[in-house]
């Protein structure tokens, strides 16, 4: 094969327009994400951008808005119960999930309504 995937560069969610400033206390605020400076071609489109380590989520003004129900991208945490007490802590629901071997895992949604799958792998 002449080519190979490296990674997921990142992961784009959608968010109804004006929502920057509610974007940036979940993400930035609550969840701890760094906020990254678009590029001075893209900021016209509205949205703002996070990342963490080499991840990087970008959360695009989409109108009409409808959130991602199912489709999600799953964050693997270190001390996933401390993420939840903080996540509850601030107001946001979260959803108990036993189903994947191996993983303890909870999902929670955005502002917005897009779903978050938040997962820590059990090593033993």
């Amino acid at each position: 094969m002449a080519f190979a995937f490296r990674a997921i560069d990142h992961v784009q969610l959608a968010a109804p327009k004006g929502s920057e400033d509610a974007a940036r206390k979940f993400f930035r605020d609550l969840l701890g994400f760094k906020e990254a400076e678009k590029p001075e071609t893209l900021k016209k489109r509205g949205g703002v951008w996070f990342a963490f380590g080499n991840c990087r989520v970008h959360i695009g003004i989409e109108e009409p808005f409808s959130p991602a129900k199912k489709a999600h991208p799953a964050f693997e945490v270190e001390n996933l119960e401390e993420l939840k007490r903080r996540l509850t802590e601030n107001g946001v629901h979260v959803i108990e999930d036993d189903k994947l071997p191996g993983a303890k895992r909870f999902y929670a949604d955005d502002p917005f309504g897009n779903r978050l799958e938040f997962l820590e792998w059990v090593r033993e």
